[in-house]
């Protein structure tokens, strides 16, 4: 796949259908994050890349203060409205990295399939610096795999990416593979590098069935699916929608979230 830094832009673009078909994460998620780090109403809490909201409801039910830090202002606005009844909620419309943040603050730092978008070094600095000690710093994101079921329907739609997608970006396809507990292990080693102890990973698995508009929806939120130009990306979308409802109009999507967490000391 192209290197995707730069176009954290897009999601922008598509916030409405971002919340709408965009996952949430498991309930046996937050079950570990909030065992290892607990919050209640005396907690503050910062959220990286908040995105629609996906991952927020279940931290603000702790009744900490929660503050997020979002680049799109479309969907910072967004979650200002979807979190309105929360008084301790605030959203700053900004990169993380260019934000100004209090050191030694919070409780809590998270990102849900956001950190990825911060440049390794800026990142971990940054929310070490900022993080109270005893502090966590929790990031989790989903891997989605399509079609494991169904080899013929993942095989038709591979030809799609090689007839529209990777002729785009001038690349060669690539083998795709399920995420694994390897890729979890070293990216949760990646905070030991940066001060933090205590460095715990955890696997959850699920799987998600959608139809072929559905599906459509969902890869219309990717970045470097939007970004791809507008006539290219519909008979590109038009082919995948229509693979799908030749195979009996759904696919079956087989996700991988990962939760790493580390402690400042």
């Amino acid at each position: 796949m192209p290197n995707n830094l730069g176009k954290e832009w897009t999601f922008n673009t598509v916030a409405d259908s971002y919340e709408k078909i965009r996952p949430g994460y498991p309930d046996e998620l937050y079950q570990a994050l909030f065992a290892y780090a607990p919050l209640d109403d005396s907690c503050s809490a910062l959220e990286i890349g908040i995105g629609a909201g996906q991952a927020t409801l279940p931290v603000l039910k702790n009744g900490c203060t929660l503050t997020a830090v979002e680049y799109g202002d479309q969907l910072a606005q967004l979650c200002r409205e979807k979190f309105r009844d929360y008084s301790r909620f605030s959203v700053i419309t900004g990169k993380f990295e260019d934000t100004g943040l209090p050191e030694d603050s919070f409780d809590l730092v998270y990102s849900a399939s956001a950190f990825h978008w911060v440049p390794e070094e800026i990142g971990y600095r940054k929310v070490f610096r900022i993080l109270k000690r005893g502090g966590a710093f929790a990031r989790f994101a989903n891997h989605p795999y399509q079609a494991k079921d169904n080899p013929l329907l993942f095989e038709e739609i591979q030809n799609a990416y090689a007839e529209y997608y990777y002729p785009y970006y001038k690349k060669q396809p690539g083998k795709l593979s399920e995420y694994t507990e390897e890729q979890a292990a070293v990216r949760a080693a990646i905070a030991d590098r940066y001060g933090f102890t205590d460095a715990q990973y955890a696997l959850f698995h699920r799987v998600r069935i959608l139809s072929a508009a559905e599906y459509r929806k969902l890869i219309g939120t990717y970045s470097d699916h939007i970004t791809i130009e507008e006539s290219i990306r519909e008979r590109f979308f038009d082919a995948i929608e229509d693979t799908i409802n030749r195979h009996g109009g759904s696919i079956s999507i087989f996700d991988t979230i990962d939760l790493q967490m580390a402690r400042k000391p």
